[in-house]
């Protein structure tokens, strides 16, 4: 008996270390409550989550579909990450107000920017509606039937619910569609910037340091969300007044030190704990080193012209963050799988519920093939999964002539279906839609960039499924760069004015020319390779795995009656909780929890755009001018870290301590414990949270914007001291 215990918390860590897991924070009473209080946490799961009192739950948003924001006073403010708020922050940029190179901040309510389409979404209440969700619903149904019903029962409980005409309804599969929850929100639309520090300070570090610790980036941004004078969401308006929210977050300026409880609230976006060793070694042997490599070319490519333009720079540093984040992430998700034991670990698991199925008669008639029929769907799947990998990184995700293509494919199916008519009302809104694809847009560095994947693309993907047409077209034009300077001299894509001009024509005309265009006509060949001999193939193989990992979800839940299961992350409100803790992740090498504004001046290094600071920040270095944000040595905290288990969607969520109180801002996670979407290890695997300290010192003593300060609730004194 002590040797199976002992087996069982190795396969699940976190019953050991009491960490990990993205609960559901209305269960959090039943599921979590006394392990949290036994850990620190000093006030009750209803101050955490509560329909008919106001509760921390009021206080977090989900900002802009993406992120997490945080009211933080009692007049809307809301707080981000400086990397959730980039795009608003460069969509209001130019040349003349470049508020990414030097930052901004609304010196009253007047100059606060509106962020048009930016969104904050609030949870009203939430409920477990599974029963209703999956009435008449039976394990010998078809998937199709299954489906079918579900999606009836689902149509049904939402003309039951009552809400307000300003309230929406989300209902959401979790565990694998085994159980459903549904979601009353309010969002509002008119959010305006209201400030953000220089991306010198709030992207430090930049691609250099993300994913990594030690880390000393000041990653945050304001914005204001406003409502109607009833207070209820509306449209922008310059009637509109601050939202008053049911609750706000405290702000500690006790800090943190190692072995704190601590706890993010957020909106994490998606993992896949529960996926057998095939899947989780497909991804970590296969499918990232293809993604990886691939956008690896795309970043080098658009990183030379960045060096040398700073027009250029302006317009693709978003979309280059955006391409290095996942490259970089995949890479430390590919080592960590393989340094610590992630597929040892799956596999011993595996052993076990295979034991324990085969003990059990009711097990057995249930479950004794899962594994065996998943791990050969995996195998036929693979290079399918590959393919699809390589068309969409290659064509379309990191492509933006070939996407732009695709996306005009609509228009010309419009008018082949449809006539001129209906084609030309679509011309009507064409420049609206092209405004956003060209405002940032460099043919130039476009050109580089399809050049490099279209060899990656050709190298390695089979020659019937696309990879031959590709060879064959850089080979009449003297190479890859060759008919990638082709086909943009020849193309209207990629060219504003080209674009303007023909769209101005009869409809018959701009059709007949998008569809003889070289762009249009080289995407349309390999969409429909792609369509032809991979797609079908998807189709049949995913729906057959998603059955089964469904069916795989409820046998673990069932097998291991021991173990507590949170549901995997799909972009709903969630609580996970752990303590500061710093890590060591190789022999000899420790690192401690918190990081200063001293390492920031020991990495600064002038004119790299990495790694350059304001000389501002250099003379309140320099005069220790810190005011009442350093810590007791003396020293302003930057960052810390913790064993919180967070993905995607938790940038921009609260740190809060064990009083319920904001002392961080989460951000990112150590490199090493990138794998903790697929496979999450309490030893390794930390979340990078921006110290509160150091946010409120760059609002205060850098950007003299106190206030905003003036607005919040700053607390102290709440930590016992020894």
């Amino acid at each position: 008996m002590k040797k199976r215990t002992l087996l069982i918390l190795l396969l699940f860590p976190c019953l050991l270390n009491a960490q990990g897991g993205m609960w559901i924070p209305l269960h959090l009473e039943k599921q979590n409550e006394k392990e949290m209080q036994s850990l620190g946490l000093k006030i009750e799961a209803d101050d955490i989550f509560a329909i008919a009192q106001p509760s921390l739950k009021d206080a977090i948003c989900q900002f802009n579909g993406g992120c997490t924001g945080e009211m933080i006073s009692p007049e809307g403010l809301l707080l981000t990450n400086h990397h959730c708020g980039f795009g608003a922050i460069q969509q209001l940029s130019s040349l003349e107000n470049n508020y990414i190179e030097n930052g901004y901040w609304a010196q009253n309510r007047e100059q606060e920017l509106p962020a048009p389409g930016v969104t904050a979404m609030f949870i009203a209440r939430m409920e477990d509606v599974t029963a209703l969700a999956l009435l008449g619903v039976s394990e010998s149904m078809a998937e199709e039937a299954r489906q079918s019903q579900i999606d009836k029962n689902l149509a049904q409980i939402r003309v039951n619910t009552k809400k307000e005409k300003w309230e929406d309804i989300q209902i959401r599969p979790f565990y694998n569609g085994n159980q459903y929850y549904l979601f009353v929100t309010q969002t509002f639309r008119d959010v305006r910037f209201v400030g953000a520090p220089p991306s010198s300070i709030g992207k430090f570090g930049a691609d250099t340091d993300n994913w990594v610790w030690p880390r000393h980036t000041g990653d945050f941004s304001m914005f204001r969300v406003y409502a109607g004078k009833d207070n209820l969401p509306a449209e922008y308006s310059k009637d509109n007044v601050p939202f008053r929210p049911k609750k706000h977050l405290g702000i500690s300026l006790d800090g943190v030190r190692e072995g704190d409880f601590t706890m993010v609230f957020g909106f994490p976006g998606r993992t896949d704990e529960y996926l057998p060793e095939a899947a989780i070694r497909q991804v970590g042997e296969v499918l990232d080193p293809a993604k990886v490599a691939i956008r690896d070319r795309a970043l080098k490519a658009m990183d030379g012209f960045m060096r040398k333009d700073p027009a250029v720079k302006i317009a693709y540093v978003a979309r280059f963050a955006s391409i290095a984040n996942a490259w970089k992430k995949w890479m430390g998700e590919m080592q960590g799988l393989k340094t610590y034991g992630a597929y040892e670990k799956k596999s011993a698991m595996e052993a076990e519920f295979t034991r324990r199925v085969e003990k059990s008669v009711d097990f057995k008639y249930k479950y004794n093939n899962l594994l065996p029929r998943l791990r050969d769907l995996y195998r036929d799947i693979e290079p399918y999964a590959l393919a699809r990998d390589y068309y969409l990184e290659a064509c379309l995700r990191n492509n933006e002539v070939l996407s732009l293509a695709a996306g005009l494919n609509s228009w010309i199916e419009s008018y082949d279906k449809n006539g001129e008519a209906f084609f030309a009302g679509k011309q009507k809104d064409a420049a609206a839609r092209l405004e956003g694809f060209y405002k940032d847009y460099r043919p130039e560095v476009d050109e580089a960039v399809f050049a490099a994947l279209m060899e990656i693309y050709a190298e390695n993907m089979p020659e019937e499924w696309g990879g031959g047409f590709v060879k064959m077209a850089a080979a009449k034009n003297g190479g890859y760069s060759g008919l990638a300077h082709t086909m943009f001299s020849n193309s209207v894509l990629p060219y504003r004015a080209k674009m303007e001009a023909l769209l101005a024509k009869e409809p018959a005309v701009v059709a007949e020319t998008l569809k003889n265009d070289p762009a249009y006509t080289f995407w349309k060949t390999l969409s429909d390779a792609y369509q032809e001999k991979i797609q079908p193939k998807l189709q049949e193989l995913q729906p057959q795995i998603n059955l089964l990992q469904r069916q795989y979800m409820a046998a673990q839940m069932a097998v291991f009656k021991e173990k507590r299961f949170f549901p995997d992350a799909n972009s709903t409100l969630r609580l996970t909780y752990g303590k500061v803790s710093g890590y060591s992740p190789r022999d000899a090498v420790h690192y401690e929890e918190q990081t200063y504004l001293d390492g920031v001046m020991e990495k600064y290094s002038p004119g790299d755009y990495e790694f350059d600071v304001p000389q501002r920040l250099i003379d309140l270095w320099k005069a220790k001018d810190y005011g009442r944000y350093a810590d007791a040595s003396g020293r302003v905290p930057v960052g810390f870290i913790g064993t919180n288990h967070t993905t995607g969607g938790n940038s921009g969520s609260p740190a809060l301590d064990a009083y319920g109180n904001l002392i961080g801002l989460n951000f990112d996670r150590v490199w090493e414990g990138t794998m903790s979407d697929l496979n999450y290890d309490p030893a390794i695997c930390r979340n990078i949270m921006v110290d509160i300290r150091y946010i409120l010192f760059i609002i205060d003593k850098y950007a003299g914007a106190g206030y905003l300060i003036n607005e919040m609730n700053l607390v102290k004194g709440k930590r016992k001291r020894k």
